[in-house]
């Protein structure tokens, strides 16, 4: 495997979208979540405006600033998943979200990709200065949990979100 994280560029536009398109049609069929919820929030045929609103540069409206990366497979140049870090936590984030959303594209699943990833964003949280990483997860999302107890995380409780869903909070510790 020859996997990095990379910012999106145009050359990415078609590729990005037979992901997302991938990925649309497992949420429709499997009722599977649509983490991170960023890379959805746009249409990819439009990539000037795709690129544009990707990430949030500053704190407005609720949001942090954050930063996005998509895993690519060199070897195939393909996109594996994305993960969307943000850069610091408010209350919100604290709670449910955490410092890290990810996502790998269905195809792709259940062959390590995930936890490498998740490897690979962890040294973009050392860069960025966050010595201690939240993550969240749905109790029932055994992968996503697996995936972050292999990068180091521990357990700190779990609770029930406002649509009933048991979601588990993991920290991270990057010794900083």
């Amino acid at each position: 495997m020859n996997l990095r994280l990379i910012k999106l560029t145009k050359e990415y536009r078609e590729e990005l979208c037979k992901m997302i398109d991938e990925w649309k049609e497992d949420q429709t069929k499997n009722h599977t979540n649509g983490s991170p919820w960023t890379i959805f929030r746009n249409d990819p045929r439009d990539i000037d405006c795709y690129l544009a609103e990707l990430e949030h540069k500053d704190a407005a409206d609720g949001f942090v600033p954050d930063s996005v990366f998509f895993l690519l497979d060199e070897d195939r140049d393909r996109l594996i998943g994305a993960v969307n870090i943000r850069q610091r936590l408010n209350d919100h984030l604290l709670k449910e979200g955490g410092h890290i959303g990810d996502g790998i594209r269905p195809s792709e699943r259940r062959k390590g990709y995930g936890t490498e990833m998740i490897r690979l964003a962890l040294l973009e949280c050392r860069k960025l200065g966050i010595d201690r990483v939240l993550m969240v997860c749905d109790k029932d999302n055994v992968a996503s949990a697996k995936t972050i107890i292999k990068n180091g995380g521990m357990l700190e409780n779990e609770f029930v979100n406002p649509a009933g869903v048991i979601e588990q909070r993991y920290w991270i510790d990057l010794g900083g």
